[in-house]
Formats: C-alpha cells, sequence, structure tokens
C-alpha cells in the first residue's frame, strides 16, 4: 500500500500507514479543535482533522468530494467547466 498523503497549498503531509493511527490523529484533531479557544490549540483543527478522517471513513469521504467539485466549479477551475459549452 502506497503512503497515504495529502496536499494544502503547497504544503504536503503525510500520513500514518495504520488506519486506526489516522482516524486517532483525526480524531484528536478535531477534540483539540473544539477547545480552540485555549492559547496553543485553535479552531483550524477541526477541518483538519476531519479531511484526515475522511481518508477512512466513506460518509466523510463523499462529503469532501463532493466539497472539492463544488469548489472547482465555483471557483471557475479550467478542468471543471461543462462540456457543452
Amino acid at each position: 500500500m502506497a503512503p497515504r498523503e495529502f496536499k494544502i497549498g503547497s504544503w504536503q503531509f503525510k500520513l500514518p500507514a495504520s488506519r486506526i493511527a489516522r482516524i486517532g490523529v483525526g480524531a484528536l484533531l478535531i477534540i483539540g479543535g473544539v477547545l480552540g479557544f485555549l492559547p496553543i490549540l485553535g479552531f483550524w483543527m477541526i477541518p483538519l482533522g476531519a479531511l484526515i478522517i475522511s481518508y477512512d471513513i466513506a460518509i466523510a469521504r463523499r462529503a469532501r468530494r463532493k466539497l472539492s467539485v463544488w469548489w472547482r466549479r465555483t471557483n471557475g477551475h479550467p478542468s471543471a467547466k461543462k462540456r457543452n459549452e
């Protein structure tokens, strides 16, 4: 199995090889994000945790893909243009 990784802008992150570890890291990020009012933690951790969990949970993966398609269409990405145009 190839190592899982995701890219946000110009940053690239590698995920743990174990499914349980990926779900654990994602859950910890979401829980830490809920405590975002504390000085070290932040609310940015919630979407990052959801992104990591979406690699292993089907419902979250479908939501991530729908959001990605919507984002490309909304922002006028050339590869997302309709074929009729």
